[in-house]
């Protein structure tokens, strides 16, 4: 089954749930266009989930979700939100949702967990979670240590449930090469950073539309939550620190409220300027619909299934 024909949407297609970037309007626009809007909580007061929650479903009549990430110091309030709310699907990060699972599927809403490794998966199986999306560490944000090329199949190969691909996904070709990988969709995050309907500070913007390859980083590994960044000053001073004798808090101090600063501020100077690796691959703004339409383009598509450039006889 492909995702899209459990979510009931268009394409099978996620929209990524990036803290203070996936509003209410980037989400409607996606769901809008056929794709699964997503919300993302985040960090933030579940005053503000609710609002984001109310504005979106004035804007759009379809379906769409909210990103929870487990860390959340609001967890069993925004938990509580998406349920009272009865968004169409709950998406997990950073952890295992099994206290809240129940209470959500009572509510009607399809539960979805971000996963980095088959242990969690094995976790995961008996909660009754209605499929997962298998994340590489390509992606922005806070990462894993599997790829997308080896997580994908190693997780679609156990599982009966769909996997949806994420990590490294931008393009038809990309979006092609998950799906021969076993997946049942794709979620995509940083290209639609670029997105017009996307709220995010233009100087945030610029700097995906700006990144080379050599521009995307990880820190923070020695604190055992590494994040994958573009290159800023703030960044670098991050760099230093992972060799300092008192690591752990002092990148903690620094790096705290840091995606805020960049996203919704654009400061260039202390933001964190999360990203995932084919920010070097995005170069242009596009409307959802545009951007999701050249994700799914079928010649583009077809062509790279099948090898035409040449190809080879077994």
């Amino acid at each position: 089954m492909f995702i899209n024909e459990l979510l009931n949407i268009k394409y099978p297609i996620l929209q990524g749930g990036m803290a203070w970037i996936s509003d209410a309007h980037l989400a409607a626009a996606v769901s809008n266009a056929g794709g699964l809007g997503v919300i993302a909580a985040g960090n933030a007061p579940p005053g503000w989930l609710e609002e984001q929650i109310r504005t979106c479903k004035k804007i759009t009549d379809k379906p769409f979700g909210v990103n929870i990430m487990l860390l959340s110091p609001y967890l069993p309030e925004v938990a509580e939100v998406a349920a009272r709310e009865k968004v169409s699907v709950v998406i997990t990060g950073a952890g295992n949702p099994g206290k809240y699972v129940a209470g959500w599927k009572a509510a009607g809403i399809k539960v979805i967990p971000v996963v980095p490794s088959l242990i969690l998966v094995k976790r995961l199986e008996r909660l009754g979670v209605d499929a997962y999306i298998a994340e590489g560490g390509e992606s922005g944000g806070h990462i894993g240590e599997m790829t997308t090329m080896v997580l994908v199949p190693e997780i679609a190969e156990y599982t009966k449930l769909p996997v949806i691909a994420a990590g490294g996904i931008c393009d038809a070709k990309t979006a092609a090469a998950a799906f021969c990988l076993g997946a049942s969709g794709v979620q995509v995050g940083t290209r639609f950073i670029l997105a017009k309907e996307c709220t995010a500070h233009e100087n945030y913007k610029q700097k995906v539309q700006g990144a080379k390859d050599t521009d995307i980083k990880v820190t923070g590994r020695v604190t055992g939550h590494p994040v994958r960044v573009l290159r800023s000053p703030l960044m670098r001073r991050l760099a230093r620190l992972e060799y300092a004798s008192d690591a752990v808090s002092r990148i903690e101090r620094e790096a705290a409220g840091s995606l805020m600063k960049a996203a919704v501020h654009g400061d260039r100077e202390n933001g964190s300027f999360m990203s995932g690796q084919c920010a070097c691959r995005v170069n242009k703004y596009q409307t959802a619909e545009e951007i999701i339409k050249e994700i799914f383009d079928a010649e583009i598509m077809k062509n790279s299934l099948m090898n035409v450039k040449g190809g080879f006889e077994i």
